[in-house]
C-alpha cells in the first residue's frame, strides 16, 4: 500500500513539472550554460598550465644549483678542502633529489596540461554541435508555431463562418457590377446615335462654310463664280436632302425600339 501511495504521488508531480516544462525555454537556457561553461574550463586550464610552468621554473632553478654545486666541489678539492666539498656534496645530493622529484611532477603536468586542451577541443564541439541542433529545433518550433497559426485561421474561415460570409459577398458584389452594366447597356441602346452623329457631322459641315466664308471675305480665297456658287448650292441640297433620309430612318428605327418595348 505504501509504495502504491509513494508511485501515486511521484506520478502527481511528475506530471505537474512536465507540465510546466518548456522545451523552447530549456533549451535556450542549456544553450546559455554551454557557453557559460567555456570560461570556468579555460581558468582550469589555465590554471593546470602554470603549474606546469612553476615546475619548469623549478626545474632549471636546481639544474642551476647542481651546476653551482659541482663547480663549488671541484674548487674545493683543488683548494684540499674536502671538509668544505664534503659540504657541498651532500647539498648536491639534495639538489639531485628535488631535481628528479621537480621532472616528475612536471611530467605529469605536461601530461595533464595536453589533456586539458584535448578535453576542452571535444567540449567545443560538442557544444557547438549541440547548440546547432538546439538552434534548428527552435527555428522548427518557430515555424511550427507559425504554420499553427495559418492552420486556425483556415479553420476559423469555415467553422467560423466567415469563408461563407466571404463567397456572400462576392457573390452580391459580383450581381451589383452585372445589374449596373445592363442598365448601361440599355442606355446607350435607348439613346438615338445615329441621329447625334448626323447633327455632328452636320455642324462640322457648317463651321467649314463659315470659315469659307471668312477666308473669302478676307480675300484670302478668291470668290466663287455662279456655277460653283450652283455646284455649292447643290452640294448643299444634296447633303441636307441625305441628313433629312436619314433623319427619317433614325425616326424609323426609334419607333420600331418603341413600339418593341411596349
Amino acid at each position: 500500500m505504501f509504495k502504491r501511495f509513494i508511485r501515486a504521488i511521484k506520478s502527481l508531480f511528475g506530471g505537474f513539472i512536465s507540465s510546466m516544462e518548456d522545451p523552447k525555454l530549456i533549451l535556450e537556457q542549456n544553450i546559455r550554460d554551454l557557453n557559460d561553461q567555456i570560461p570556468q574550463m579555460n581558468e582550469n586550464i589555465a590554471t593546470v598550465k602554470a603549474n606546469m610552468i612553476m615546475l619548469q621554473k623549478e626545474v632549471k632553478k636546481y639544474e642551476k644549483r647542481i651546476e653551482d654545486l659541482t663547480a663549488k666541489i671541484k674548487s674545493a678539492i683543488n683548494a684540499d678542502r674536502d671538509d668544505i666539498a664534503e659540504g657541498y656534496a651532500m647539498q648536491l645530493e639534495q639538489a639531485k633529489e628535488n631535481l628528479s622529484t621537480s621532472k616528475e611532477q612536471l611530467e605529469f603536468a605536461e601530461q595533464a596540461y595536453e589533456k586539458a586542451l584535448k578535453v576542452k577541443k571535444a567540449f567545443v564541439r560538442e557544444k557547438d554541435r549541440k547548440i546547432q541542433e538546439a538552434k534548428e529545433a527552435l527555428r522548427a518550433s518557430e515555424r511550427a508555431e507559425w504554420q499553427g497559426k495559418v492552420a486556425d485561421a483556415l479553420e476559423q474561415f469555415e467553422t467560423g463562418g466567415l469563408d461563407q460570409t466571404h463567397d456572400e459577398m462576392l457573390n452580391r458584389l459580383n450581381e451589383k457590377t452585372a445589374k449596373n452594366e445592363a442598365r448601361m447597356e440599355m442606355a446607350l441602346d435607348s439613346v438615338d446615335t445615329e441621329t447625334m452623329e448626323i447633327e455632328a457631322n452636320a455642324e462640322k459641315l457648317r463651321a467649314q462654310e463659315l470659315v469659307k466664308q471668312f477666308k473669302t471675305d478676307m480675300g484670302k480665297v478668291e470668290a466663287p463664280d455662279k456655277e460653283k456658287s450652283v455646284g455649292s448650292s447643290d452640294g448643299e441640297i444634296e447633303i441636307e436632302e441625305e441628313a433629312s433620309e436619314k433623319e427619317k430612318e433614325s425616326n424609323k428605327t426609334i419607333g420600331n425600339k418603341e413600339r418593341s418595348k411596349s
